[in-house]
């Protein structure tokens, strides 16, 4: 059952979150970032949601969403969170096998290895249906070879492995692709010959950059492959469902930081003796800005229950949901807390012109907002396709 109201347990975490989040400056660096992470890592943060079984916190994607949004609205939002334990260590929690799981989800809990996730294809965009980079096994070792291409990968340079979505050579069409995805999902080291990355010029400035990747017919043992290559989309989705709550979470903090900063200005800032947040035109945009993040902050909180709760059908929808709520109200809660500084807010003193880009992740990544209304008003709604 979904709650509505955070338990003691949620609001303690919560708390302890926003304590240690605070005592730690922006990170501004990878040598920052990666302390920043080690230090969440051995507080449990990192690994919450992973099974204790396997040295995690044996909590869900309800508790790990909590510690992103804490960290965001401290202005460190962690972007690897989303990726490495949401998605990898999610599939491979629920899909992999023994070794697998004693191999990888030890250090992706306490924080000594990262992992990447590959799945847009530069013809292919957000349409998984279109993938073509392809898995051919070889009859007599077991072995698969991999090829193709992927682009905006977060965070390879930092990742030990990247989790790599691809298909099976035996569900292609004489088009060379198929409308019917099964999907499968293999781990490549980063040192694996033939598994090329090249850093993507971005005018977005964050820690974790953004990559190309290149796989030249990457020849990887036959357990690489992360559960069974004809489970079709529920395995993607046991990945794709928390990523979408996860960017809510860093959506949802990287709005609640702005607002913060502009509720404190507006507080001190005087003009003809009267603070400026005393002027309905100043006030008004910002109460809005608050109301909008609490209500995706609901949304995210029921796609959470939902997936934790085992629905994976029903996570869907409400996590496209939570993720399309976040990421209108995180750039327009950006966009009024620049507003309300005015010249302050493009300064680096007050730290929030950075974010003018940055919040554009919310909407734009990992899906669109209108692939979003596409699936919503499709799924939900019943409306014919017009593609």
């Amino acid at each position: 059952m979904t709650t509505l109201i955070e338990s003691n347990e949620h609001k303690s975490l919560r708390e302890a979150v926003a304590a240690f989040a605070k005592t730690h400056p922006h990170t501004t660096n990878a040598e920052d970032n990666t302390r920043l992470w080690q230090a969440a890592a051995k507080l449990g943060y990192i690994g919450v949601n992973l099974p204790e079984a396997y040295g995690g916190g044996g909590a869900g994607i309800t508790e790990l969403s909590l510690v992103l949004e804490e960290l965001g609205a401290a202005g460190n939002p962690l972007l690897m969170m989303i990726v490495s334990p949401a998605i990898c260590g999610t599939v491979i929690a629920r899909f992999g096998t023994e070794e697998q799981k004693r191999e990888w989800l030890p250090p992706l809990a306490d924080g000594t290895r990262l992992m990447a996730f590959g799945i847009t294809e530069p013809d292919a965009g957000s349409n998984s249906h279109r993938i073509t980079t392809t898995a051919r096994r070889d009859a007599a070792t077991g072995d698969w070879s991999l090829t193709g291409r992927k682009v905006f990968v977060s965070g390879v340079d930092l990742a030990d492995a990247t989790l790599i979505v691809g298909r099976t050579e035996t569900v292609s069409t004489k088009e060379g692709r198929t409308g019917n995805l099964k999907p499968c999902l293999f781990i490549v080291p980063r040192d694996t010959p033939g598994f090329e990355r090249r850093p993507i010029d971005m005018e977005l400035n964050a820690v974790e950059r953004q990559f190309e990747l290149t796989l030249d017919d990457v020849r990887l043992p036959a357990d690489a492959l992360v559960g069974d290559e004809d489970a079709g989309l529920l395995q993607l989705f046991a990945g794709l469902n928390p990523e979408r709550v996860m960017t809510a979470a860093f959506g949802i903090g990287m709005g609640r930081y702005a607002l913060a900063k502009a509720v404190e200005y507006a507080r001190e800032r005087t003009v003809w003796k009267t603070p400026i947040g005393a002027h309905q035109a100043i006030a008004h945009p910002l109460a809005q800005a608050h109301i909008d993040l609490e209500l995706a902050r609901l949304m995210m909180q029921k796609a959470a229950h939902l997936y934790d709760a085992g629905d994976d059908v029903g996570a869907g929808e409400a996590a496209n949901m939570a993720k399309y709520a976040a990421g209108e109200a995180c750039v327009k809660a950006v966009d009024q807390a620049v507003h309300t500084l005015g010249g302050n807010g493009l300064t680096r003193e007050f730290g929030l012109a950075r974010l003018i880009t940055a919040s554009r992740v919310a909407r734009i990544a990992p899906v669109s907002r209108e692939m979003i209304l596409n699936y919503v008003s499709h799924q939900t709604l019943g409306l014919p396709k017009s593609y």
